[in-house]
Parts: structure tokens; C-alpha cells; sequence
């Protein structure tokens, strides 16, 4: 069977588990003929070996089982940057990438920027950051040794090495560290919300994605902290969900934060608050 003939049946078999099949069905493809997506194009009438066709086949059932396509390939790309992910952490996601986009375009390169990045998983905005400015100090933390073991290697595979990992939760590895930026993708789901049981999210940690009965736990918890480890004028910025902006504006105005913005995701949906410690 010849690569187009594949993903045209692949296709079929993923429109039931996947918004996008077709674009499943190559990345899986690609992974197992260690290609990119350009080579499928090319080559449509290639041939597969047999030992291929039947990895391709083993991993299409793992994904018509719901099994998300970054846990299958091991991957997820992020910034532009190749990341190792694993059950232990959150998958990143495209929207995350506005945080990275927020502190980019409001510091420029510094050797004095100090930044903590709280609850890391594969360490995809320390990274992205870190890649982007080199001379910055980063300090990413995650509840999590197995996650942070991901991280750590992906910062060594991008030989990024302006980031220190330390194991505790939210604020409890910094000790007394004061940073110009403190940045977070926390939990921010509520404990009780369907979703979590459909989707790709039933295979993530439920501990990176649920937070207390309106999913504002964890964001009350970094907020209320933040100000102990923030700089005179420091920023605080955070993910959260569409349907939060009202009620994470009134946790920043109520901790004391100033200049408060409130920032929409690619899809024009409120994602992202950022406050001033005055």
C-alpha cells in the first residue's frame, strides 16, 4: 500500500476520535518514517515496508483508542521547538504560547531579568523564553520529578542552559528569591467540569489540569504568593480559562496588583491576565 492510499484510509478511521484526522494520520506517518510532512507530499506513491506499515497500523489503534498524538510520538512542538512530552506532564498548547509572546514583546534582552516559571511540565515556556533570551536567569519549579526529568532534557537537547529546575510546589523550591517576572500555565479547570473525562485531557494529569470547585484554586494560591518573590515593579502573568477573566481580575485587584491586563488567545477568547506588584 502506497503513503496516499494510507492516509486516505487512516483518515477515515480517525474522523470519529480526532478534529483533525487527516493531519493525525501524518504526523504519525512522518513519525514512523522518521520524515516530515513535506516527504509525504513528495513521495505519494512510495511503497511502505512491512515493518513500517505495521508500526504505522500499531499506532493508529492507540489513536482510535483516543490516546493523544503527542503521547504516541513522544513529541509536541512548542515555540518552534521540538519537546519530549509524557503522561507526567500537560501537553502544551498553541494558546500557551501567547505568555512567551506577552514578556517578549515587554522586556527586551537583559542580563538582569530574573524569571521563575511555576509548575513546568515539559518546561515549554521556560524554554521557549530561554531560547529567545539567552542571558536571561530562569528558574522553572514543578511538584513533579518525573516531569521535571522531562524538562531537563529537553533543555539539555536544546542545549539551553540558563535555566535552573528545582522540585516543590509553586512558590516552595525559590526560598527567598526575588524575580522581575513570575509566569505560570497553573490548573485551571474545576474539578467537577465533563470535559475531563473526553478528549485528550483524560490522559494528562489530572493534578496539571483540575483546581478546587471552580478551577480558581491554584491561581488564588500564586497570586496571593507572588508578591513575596516579585521585584518592586514585577510582573505577574498567568493562563486561565475563557470563562475566567472577570473573576481572575478581581484575585489580582484584591492581592494588590496594579496595571492589570487582560490579554485574547488566537481564538479572541480571554486567556491571559498580567498584574504589576506596586
Amino acid at each position: 500500500m502506497v503513503i496516499s492510499e494510507l492516509i486516505s484510509i487512516a483518515t477515515q478511521r480517525l474522523a470519529n476520535v480526532s478534529d483533525s484526522p487527516r493531519l493525525d494520520a501524518e504526523i504519525l506517518l512522518c513519525h514512523v518514517l522518521d520524515k516530515s510532512r513535506s516527504y509525504l507530499l513528495t513521495w505519494p506513491d512510495k511503497v511502505l515496508a512491512a515493518p513500517e506499515l505495521a508500526k504505522f497500523n500499531a499506532l493508529l489503534e492507540q489513536r482510535e483508542k483516543g490516546r493523544p498524538i503527542a503521547h504516541i510520538t513522544g513529541q509536541r512542538e512548542f515555540w518552534s521547538l521540538d519537546l519530549q512530552v509524557s503522561s507526567a506532564t500537560l501537553i502544551p498548547r498553541p494558546e500557551t504560547e501567547l505568555l512567551v509572546e506577552q514578556i517578549l514583546n515587554d522586556y527586551p534582552d537583559s542580563a538582569a531579568i530574573t524569571v521563575a516559571d511555576l509548575g513546568t511540565g515539559t518546561g515549554a515556556i521556560a524554554l521557549a523564553l530561554a531560547s529567545e533570551r539567552p542571558r536571561w536567569k530562569i528558574i522553572a519549579t514543578d511538584r513533579s520529578a518525573e516531569a521535571l526529568d522531562i524538562a531537563r532534557n529537553n533543555a539539555k537537547k536544546l542545549n539551553l542552559y540558563n535555566i535552573e529546575f528545582r522540585c516543590g510546589s509553586w512558590f516552595e523550591p525559590l526560598d527567598q528569591d526575588q524575580f522581575d517576572i513570575i509566569v505560570s500555565n497553573p490548573p485551571y479547570i474545576p474539578d467537577a467540569d465533563p470535559h475531563l473525562s473526553t478528549g485528550d485531557v483524560r490522559f494528562e494529569p489530572h493534578s496539571a489540569l483540575a483546581s478546587g470547585h471552580d478551577g480558581l484554586d491554584d491561581i488564588r494560591i500564586i497570586a496571593k504568593q507572588a508578591s513575596q518573590h516579585l521585584k518592586i515593579g514585577g510582573l505577574l502573568i498567568l493562563e486561565h480559562g475563557y470563562d475566567q477573566q472577570a473573576s481572575v481580575h478581581e484575585i489580582f485587584t484584591t492581592t494588590g496588583y496594579r496595571k492589570i491586563l487582560q490579554s485574547q488567545d488566537l481564538a479572541n477568547l480571554p486567556r491571559i491576565t498580567s498584574g504589576i506588584k506596586a
